[in-house]
């Protein structure tokens, strides 16, 4: 198969987790972007007769544009490696690890690099021992604010920051809405930035950091994919040494994880140039108000050039 030949693609998206339609924006972007370079792209939404009709079209590649526990976790993406069909993204196993993200933050915190200090909550703690007891013991360990998530998911969804004692009781049961563990994490003050790294087939290269500067000062589910909710700044307005800190982070994070194709590595630095991480994203959002699409424009490359590399290089190297 020469560089120049057309490939047959099927991109996944939709499936039934709680970023659905941010996964649908993402799959329609990407099979547009391939469309357009002259591949063949089929769209299909994982159900229960993905795997016979995978086995019955057997493309040359598949490329996953699933967000959320149906395409981060790992178990479809165990499953894609058993039909022999080469696909896009990491494998099961660090997508796992990737996806819970006390497990990503310790990794992470072993080998060197600063992650802010947390404590995670499954339900049955905080009603077994008393949400009340729990949350002054939280407090008086984490001190404030502090930065309430659920430990699986993504897109901010039942994300708060809470600057108030009070307010914490409701931002622990919007995270169980989202998952049955939360982590409760030191709110670090600074500029945040999300760092795509990618690779195609060379080796992982982080591209343009992107600042986010949300115009309500949270970066919610709403500001993350309503146009003029958040101002990006690509690549992010810091100094030049901060930014190769920051690219070799977002790298050596990525390769510590044992991701393959395309992350995004969330950072914030801090006032003495110092970068915190605070997840990985597995899968990130490639809609048309995603942070990746962003620093992939401001690498010089476009969409197509770089969805296509990453095809090549799965198919290479299934």
């Amino acid at each position: 198969m020469t560089e120049s030949t057309a490939l047959d693609i099927v991109v996944l998206a939709g499936g039934i987790s709680h970023e659905r339609d941010v996964s649908l924006r993402s799959g329609r972007r990407v099979a547009d972007a391939l469309t357009g370079l002259g591949h063949r792209v089929t769209v299909l939404d994982p159900g229960a007769g993905l795997l016979s009709e995978l086995a019955e079209r057997h493309p040359d590649v598949i490329w996953p544009a699933l967000h959320g526990a149906t395409g981060e976790d790992g178990a479809l993406r165990a499953l894609l490696a058993t039909t022999g069909i080469p696909y896009v993204g990491s494998r099961g196993a660090a997508s796992a690890l990737a996806w819970s993200k006390p497990t990503a933050k310790e990794l992470v915190r072993r080998a060197g690099f600063p992650t802010p200090d947390s404590i995670s909550l499954s339900k049955e703690t905080f009603r077994d021992l008393g949400a009340a007891s729990v949350l002054e013991h939280v407090l008086s360990s984490l001190g404030m604010p502090v930065v309430v998530k659920p430990t699986k998911g993504g897109s901010a969804q039942g994300v708060t920051i809470v600057t108030a004692a009070t307010a914490l009781p409701r931002a622990m049961v919007d995270a169980f809405t989202y998952a049955d563990v939360a982590l409760v994490e030191n709110q670090v003050i600074g500029t945040e930035l999300a760092v795509a790294v990618v690779d195609q087939g060379n080796g992982p290269v982080a591209l343009p950091a992107v600042e986010i500067v949300p115009v309500n000062g949270v970066y919610s589910f709403e500001a993350r994919y309503n146009a003029g909710e958040t101002d990006f700044y690509t690549p992010a307005r810091i100094e030049a040494d901060i930014a190769a800190r920051v690219a070799e982070t977002a790298v050596a994070i990525h390769t510590l994880l044992g991701l393959r194709h395309l992350s995004r590595i969330d950072l914030i630095v801090d006032e003495s140039g110092t970068p915190w991480f605070l997840e990985a994203n597995v899968l990130p959002g490639l809609t048309e108000t995603s942070l990746v699409p962003q620093a992939i424009e401001a690498s010089g490359q476009t969409l197509g050039e770089v969805y296509e590399a990453l095809a090549r290089d799965a198919i290479a190297h299934p």
